[in-house]
Order: structure tokens, then C-alpha cells, then sequence
């Protein structure tokens, strides 16, 4: 019976650990609720921002003109950035 309680309690403190997180996402929350809808503290295009940023498109890989794409999606979000500052 204690192998079975101590399980329990390894499970219990597995799910009261919070992950690692980068740290541009601290305090990100999502979750499901009973009827399938996603619930988040951030907004989609926060996400979004951030995952354009950190993450490498796999469709778009095979494109020649993929460097292209990404200097200019980085180049975008650069001008958007000092309009925000001025």
C-alpha cells in the first residue's frame, strides 16, 4: 500500500512542477477547457510573433527563394519594432 501512496504523491508533485520555458514566454498559461476551446493569456499573434521568430518552417525549406522570404519577414518586423519605439 505505501508503494502505491508514494506513486501518488510522485505524481501529484510531477504536475505541481512548472516547465522550462524560454524566456520570452514566462508566465505563458494555455489551457483546454471541458468543451475543447484553448485558453490562453497570450494573444495568438504574440504566439505567433514568437514562434516565426524561434522556430524554422519545415514546408518552406525546399524553396529557393527561402532565404529570401525570411530576411524580408525579419527585415518587417524590425521597421514594425521602431515605429512601436517612436
Amino acid at each position: 500500500m505505501t508503494k502505491k501512496k508514494e506513486s501518488k504523491d510522485n505524481k501529484q508533485e510531477e504536475k505541481a512542477q512548472k516547465p522550462k520555458v524560454n524566456p520570452e514566454l514566462e508566465g505563458f498559461d494555455i489551457e483546454i477547457d471541458p468543451f475543447g476551446e484553448i485558453k490562453s493569456n497570450y494573444k495568438i499573434e504574440r504566439i505567433n510573433e514568437f514562434l516565426n521568430r524561434n522556430v524554422e518552417d519545415k514546408k518552406l525549406l525546399e524553396r529557393e527563394d527561402y532565404d529570401e522570404i525570411k530576411e524580408k519577414g525579419k527585415f518587417s518586423k524590425e521597421k514594425k519594432q521602431e515605429k512601436k519605439d517612436n
